[in-house]
């Protein structure tokens, strides 16, 4: 069996004997051309992908941490905590969490969340309820506690921070448009006609 750190060399080789080979028997430039491309594509496959063995893996958005543990984000440092309900920017935007949760336990375990927001705990805590929909299966049936495809809030529900735009942002939202068009529909584009229809 070949040691895996010889193969980029014996490709190399390989694609030399070919290219000494091709510009032995063929003629003239277009041989030249072919063989100067075959040998940079075989100089490119001949680079070892990824680390050399011995060294670690570092991926640039996770850091040194191995892809089997969770890395922790970092908390914000403003987070907005006036528990106020924001309006949406857009159709089926999940709502944003308008108060703090550094410090929520939010794992397979245990969910801090419902403790507040379950449905048979709202009339208590006056909290906003859990959607209906967190309470079906991805069939549409109804279950008796929330589903597990909804269970871990923070993968749709993020907090907000107060915290200057670090790019310009030109976003409208869904009502801002409707009432400039409204109001002003010179304003108003003419929608393409959809694929296949005149």
């Amino acid at each position: 069996m070949t040691p895996m750190h010889t193969l980029p060399r014996r490709l190399l080789a390989i694609v030399a004997r070919v290219v000494r080979h091709a510009a032995r028997h063929a003629a003239g430039r277009a041989a030249g051309i072919a063989g100067a491309a075959l040998l940079t594509a075989g100089l490119a496959a001949a680079q070892p992908a990824g680390p050399k063995p011995g060294q670690p893996f570092i991926d640039a958005a996770r850091g040194p941490t191995p892809i089997t543990e969770t890395t922790k984000p970092p908390l914000l440092g403003n987070q907005i905590n006036d528990d106020l309900r924001r309006t949406r920017n857009y159709a089926m935007q999940p709502p944003t969490i308008p108060h703090r949760i550094d410090g929520y336990q939010l794992d397979k375990n245990f969910n801090k969340c419902l403790d507040c927001h379950a449905r048979a705990k709202t009339s208590v805590s006056q909290a906003v309820p859990v959607s209906i929909t967190h309470y079906m299966d991805r069939e549409g049936h109804m279950l008796g506690q929330v589903s597990t495809r909804r269970y871990f809030c923070v993968q749709c529900h993020v907090p907000q921070d107060a915290a200057p735009l670090v790019v310009p942002n030109t976003f409208v939202d869904i009502d801002t448009l409707i009432r400039r068009d409204t109001l002003n529909p010179q304003t108003r584009k003419a929608a393409p006609a959809p694929a296949g229809r005149k």
